[in-house]
């Protein structure tokens, strides 16, 4: 035992707290009783005074917060036990300590108290039970009460809790070789034209020299052909390819047939032929006659994510089911020949692409499924009329169709994205840093401290982050204001460097990513954040059900994952 005096006295005072402690146990209490809680508490103070380090650190610790290194031993010896702490000691050491300490703060209380009830329970002998049941014979009313309102209860519980929804398996579609577009293609096509003067040339020129786009992305033949030919035709012709080629991909991964599909949605912004995308799939994959499908256009680069939403919702009211959704955009009837130089940022930025999911709410799909949505949130700024006209699909002074993109764009999007962040930080954000921005708030507004507004450190409540690949301005952007690292902002940046901007499948693209490099493991969260027009600001969080090994995937990055990452510089000469 130990030799200091406070030994002895944390003895009495643990002996003499005992009886405030046992009213909570409401059992028959023996004579060694308070000397067995006495003994059990003063050892647990002990191990937690003693013990220098009793919580598991995050395995990604390295990446968020620097390596945390042991300090190295004097080079004479010191008769000290204890570290410097002010040496060994950082502030981002306290505030990670904070965070454990709020997180886990119920645990480290119940435990103790659990073990004390187990002690307690222990002492029982046949005759306290003997007695315990007694009082339940003559209380009979009171038992039946108490276990017709548990049953009630547990009832009203099961019938009313959301069904689980599994993101089975998922597939992105890789176009053929013959489809490849190099800057210095894009280039030359666009001089073909004949249609662009050379100021708007030099102008696309600068454009892709700092788009982040690197030489395979992908363009539809009705584009590279000289002279361009698109049609409705054409841009059938893309569909199909992207969409059936993305659903074969999926359906081979998954074993489901077809007629086992009760959901379908397909969002395209900008194409919307008569009958509907929806219709085609349904039509070439015969699917049933009472599938519930939808048609979503119009709703932007973050219209994935809305399908998303749509298929959660539906799958709360239909049991059993499966919900393909496609994601995906039209580039044929879309590229703009004109000389507005708003509207000719979109061609150089938007590529071929699209993406197939498989969701499910069949709890016997857990075993085999990915992931598992837990949150979605989604935010619209149409109400104001900056937001709503800051990306706009409209004709120029010539009569030329194209997509104008307005200077207000990283604005409007950094409002959005706010918004968006503060409804979904108290779903997922650690108490601690819940409490963190609260204090800042109050000391801000109530007490008008002249400090800055907190920023919550996401990477506390995500391991992995897919952000809506739109170009390198709207990714530096969300770099710097959500702090993230090169390590985190890596599945974005090089899908936009491999595939463009390919609208709202671009999330998928980057979770592929990351499954092929072999970063997702069990128990991970993976939150996709979106931006479209309208104005809006889409969320969806993913917890991983198993780890991914990307020896057993199949998806567009595979055969040159070991490619990635490559340095993009901030300007490519063309």
């Amino acid at each position: 035992m130990p030799s200091f005096p406070f030994y002895y006295n944390l003895n009495y005072i643990l002996i003499s707290f005992s009886p405030f402690i046992r009213p909570l146990l409401y059992i028959h209490t023996h004579t060694h009783t308070h000397t067995y809680i006495a003994h059990f508490l003063r050892s647990l103070f002990l191990f937690a005074l003693f013990q220098r380090r009793f919580l598991r650190l995050p395995r990604n610790l390295s990446s968020q917060q620097g390596e945390m290194t042991e300090p190295k031993p004097s080079a004479t010896p010191s008769s000290r036990t204890l570290p410097d702490f002010k040496k060994s000691v950082k502030l981002k050491y306290v505030k990670l300590g904070y965070h454990y300490l709020i997180t886990h703060g119920m645990y480290l209380f119940l435990s103790p108290l659990l073990v004390v009830i187990a002690a307690q329970l222990s002492t029982f002998t046949l005759q306290d039970f003997y007695e315990v049941w007694s009082h339940l014979q003559y209380n009979l009313v009171s038992v039946i009460l108490c276990s017709t309102l548990l049953v009630f209860l547990s009832t009203l519980y099961f019938l009313t809790r959301p069904h689980p929804v599994y993101l089975v398996n998922f597939s992105c579609y890789k176009p053929d070789e013959a489809r490849k577009c190099t800057k210095k293609i894009f280039m030359d096509r666009s001089g073909m034209t004949g249609t662009f003067t050379e100021e708007n040339l030099q102008f696309q020129r600068k454009i892709l020299e700092r788009s982040g786009l690197g030489d395979s992305t992908y363009l539809p033949e009705a584009v590279l052909n000289v002279p361009p030919n698109p049609s409705m035709a054409e841009a059938r012709k893309e569909a199909e390819m992207v969409m059936f080629g993305a659903i074969d991909a999926l359906l081979a991964k998954t074993s489901v047939k077809p007629k086992d599909i009760g959901i379908l949605i397909v969002n395209c912004s900008l194409f919307n032929p008569t009958p509907s995308l929806s219709a085609m799939v349904i039509n070439h994959y015969k699917l049933r006659g009472n599938v519930v499908s939808y048609n979503l256009g119009g709703m932007g680069c973050s219209a994935g994510l809305i399908s998303i939403d749509l298929a959660k919702q539906l799958l709360q009211v239909h049991p059993n089911s499966y919900a393909l959704v496609i994601s995906m955009e039209n580039i044929t009837l879309n590229w703009y020949f004109g000389n507005d130089r708003s509207k000719l940022v979109s061609n150089c930025l938007f590529r071929m692409g699209g993406a197939a999911i498989l969701l499910s709410n069949r709890r016997s799909e857990r075993r085999r499924s990915k992931y598992q949505l837990i949150h979605t949130v989604r935010t619209h700024k149409g109400a104001d009329d900056k937001c709503f006209s800051c990306v706009t699909q409209e004709e120029d002074s010539t009569g030329k169709i194209g997509v104008t993109l307005s200077k207000d764009l990283m604005a409007v999007a950094g409002d959005a994205l706010k918004t968006n962040i503060t409804t979904l930080g108290p779903l997922v954000l650690p108490m601690s840093e819940q409490l963190l921005f609260f204090g800042t708030l109050v000391g801000k507004k109530l007490f008008k401290m002249k400090i800055k507004p907190y920023i919550p450190d996401f990477k506390l409540a995500f391991e992995h982050f897919c952000i809506h690949a739109g170009g390198r301005a709207v990714l530096d952007e969300l770099e710097k204001n959500l702090q993230l690292s090169d390590w985190h902002m890596e599945p974005s940046r090089m899908t936009l460097y491999r595939f463009g901007n390919t609208s709202s499948s671009s999330l998928w693209y980057e979770l592929a990513y990351t499954e092929g490099k072999g970063r997702m493991k069990k128990g991970d969260r993976t939150w996709q954040i979106a931006f479209g027009s309208g104005f809006k600001c889409n969320s969806a969080v993913w917890k991983a059900l198993r780890a991914i090994n990307p020896a057993q995937e199949k998806n567009p990055w595979m055969n040159e994952i070991n490619q990635f990452p490559v340095d993009v510089p901030k300007i490519v000469a063309i």
